[in-house]
């Protein structure tokens, strides 16, 4: 059986990043961001993902940083127009570009691995049945971004949207979550509630260990009662989009060796590095040390 300390499923996208009026290309999702500052973090990675055929060069990135990913060819692959609206990039407004459609389990190989990572992009990349299958072959290590449980595509107005989940729907996916990453904004949606100490509390009470909370002023962690927060540290701002997926790819692969506090520490330093360069995090390590050292002492 093949042997990894992460693996990472969801979509990777092609997505268009509009910042002061002007448009860039790049690629997207938590396959892409998280898998390769997880490479770079020395650990062994593989990602399971979804594109079109054509599309197919946007892996060449997973070879040259020794990512193993796992592909099914589709008629389309997946994307979304972000808009950032406000001068810190807190806020944006998103459209759909394209989907890359359901997964299925028959695409998923027999892998053993530390933690499993589901970090969809959109709702309908992962349904019930899909979850409770990774569930039964991953107990304790299902790891969810709720992005993709939560947030779905209007075909009518060409939009997306947040979805509340029912109260049995909460049940059904948060149950089954050892580590679960929200925002700020998701929190809300699940809780209707702002503050980080409350709102993970009450995700606490469906079943996830460990709540990670990115949001403006840093990672907060809500775990056994306890709420930590480390602030970000970047210099400046080039490379806001990812923020999310590196946080949680991060945070959960320093867990495999650290405590909730230390990995929410090292999460906030690699993150912080992330966000002063457009693409994934691709440092050395050390300047992810040194950064501690200096900051978070």
């Amino acid at each position: 059986m093949l042997n990894f300390d992460l693996v990472i499923l969801g979509h990777i996208a092609k997505d268009i990043i509009v910042i002061n009026g002007k448009k860039r290309e790049a690629i997207g999702g938590a396959v892409y961001y998280g898998g390769i500052a997880a490479s770079h973090m020395g650990l062994k990675v593989a990602v399971i993902t979804r594109l079109r055929k054509s599309d197919a060069d946007i892996l060449d990135d997973f070879k040259k940083y020794g990512v193993k990913f796992f592909v099914h060819y589709t008629d389309e692959t997946s994307g979304i127009r972000n808009t950032y609206t406000s001068k810190d990039m807190e806020y944006r407004v998103c459209t759909p570009l394209g989907f890359a459609g359901l997964f299925d389990i028959n695409e998923i190989p027999e892998i053993d691995t530390k933690y499993f990572i589901l970090a969809p992009i959109l709702g309908g990349e992962i349904d019930i049945n899909l979850l409770d299958e990774l569930y039964n072959r991953y107990p304790d290590k299902l790891c969810i971004d709720i992005q993709g449980f939560i947030r779905f595509q209007d075909k009518d107005t060409d939009s997306i949207y947040f979805c509340e989940l029912s109260e049995h729907d909460k049940k059904e996916i948060l149950s089954k979550v050892t580590i679960l990453k929200v925002d700020r904004a998701e929190m809300k949606a699940l809780t209707g509630m702002d503050d980080v100490s409350e709102g993970g509390k009450e995700l606490s009470k469906y079943g996830p260990r460990e709540i990670l909370i990115s949001h403006q002023k840093g990672l907060s962690l809500y775990t056994d009662g306890e709420v930590y927060f480390y602030p970000w540290r970047n210099k400046w701002m080039r490379g806001r989009t990812g923020r999310g997926d590196t946080s949680f790819v991060s945070y959960v692969g320093s867990r495999i060796k650290k405590s909730p506090k230390e990995s929410l520490k090292f999460a906030t330093a690699l993150t912080s590095l992330k966000l002063e360069s457009a693409g994934p995090f691709i440092r050395p390590l050390n300047q992810v040390n040194n950064l501690i050292e200096k900051e978070y002492k």
